[in-house]
C-alpha cells in the first residue's frame, strides 16, 4: 500500500513538473501576443516608442530642401508671432483679443520645438531668434513685409510702434498686424503642402493653414471687417 502511494505521487509529482514545463514554453512562445492584453498600455508605449525611432531613423532620407526651409523658415515665423502675443498680456483693452493672443502662444511654442526636432535630426541649422539662417534652399518668396522676405514677417519699425500702443489701440494694430502675419504662414505652410516630402511636415503645414485661416476670420471679424477685403 504505502509502496503503492509512493508510486502514485512521483507519477503526479512529474505530470506536475512536465505540465509546468510546457506551459512556461507556452508563454515565452506567446508571450508577444499576450501581453497585448494584459500589459496594454505599456505594449503601445514600447511600440510607440519603436515606431518614433524608425521615423527618427528615417527622418533623414524621407525630406527635402523645401521641408528644411520650411522648418527653417516657419520657426522665426512663430517666434515673431509669440513675441507680438506676449505684448497682449498687460497692453490689450480686449478680454477677446487677450485670449487669442494666449491660443496663439499655446499652438505655436510646441511647433516651434517640434520643427526645432526636425531640424536637429537631419543635421541642418536653426534659426536664432526671428532671423532666417543665411543659407535657407527652397524658400523664395518675395511678399514679406519685413527684412526677412517672409511674407507677413513685421519689421523693426512694426514692432516698436505694437511694443509703444495700449487699449483699444493696441487691439486694432495686434489685430491689423496678426492678420497679416498669418497670411504669410498661410502661404508658407501651403507651399509646404504642394512641394514638401516630410510627412509629419506636411502635417504641421496642414494644420497651420486651417488653425490660421480660422484665426483670421475671427480677428477680421474683431476688427468690423467680416465679409469686407
Amino acid at each position: 500500500m504505502r509502496i503503492r502511494t509512493l508510486t502514485r505521487l512521483t507519477a503526479l509529482t512529474g505530470a506536475s513538473v512536465t505540465a509546468a514545463l510546457v506551459l512556461a514554453a507556452c508563454g515565452s512562445d506567446g508571450g508577444s501576443g499576450h501581453d497585448g492584453g494584459g500589459h496594454g498600455s505599456e505594449s503601445a508605449s514600447a511600440s510607440a516608442s519603436a515606431s518614433a525611432s524608425a521615423g527618427a531613423g528615417d527622418a533623414a532620407g524621407t525630406h527635402n530642401a523645401q521641408d528644411v526651409a520650411f522648418a527653417q523658415g516657419m520657426i522665426p515665423h512663430h517666434r515673431q508671432a509669440l513675441e507680438m502675443a506676449a505684448l497682449a498680456a498687460d497692453r490689450a483693452a480686449s478680454a477677446q483679443v487677450e485670449d487669442l493672443a494666449a491660443r496663439v502662444e499655446k499652438a505655436q511654442d510646441p511647433e516651434i520645438e517640434t520643427m526645432t526636432g526636425w531640424l536637429r535630426a537631419w543635421g541642418e541649422e536653426v534659426p536664432n531668434g526671428t532671423d532666417m539662417p543665411s543659407s535657407m534652399p527652397g524658400m523664395e518668396h518675395s511678399g514679406g513685409t519685413g527684412a526677412s522676405g517672409m511674407p507677413g514677417m513685421m519689421d523693426g519699425q512694426d514692432m516698436a510702434e505694437l511694443e509703444k500702443a495700449s487699449g483699444a489701440a493696441f487691439d486694432t494694430l495686434f489685430l491689423t498686424m496678426m492678420v497679416e502675419h498669418h497670411e504669410g504662414a498661410v502661404e508658407m505652410a501651403t507651399t509646404e503642402k504642394a512641394e514638401g516630402e516630410y510627412g509629419p511636415a506636411t502635417a504641421l503645414a496642414e494644420d497651420v493653414v486651417t488653425a490660421q485661416t480660422a484665426e483670421i476670420t475671427e480677428m477680421n471679424e474683431l476688427l468690423g471687417k467680416s465679409g469686407r477685403d
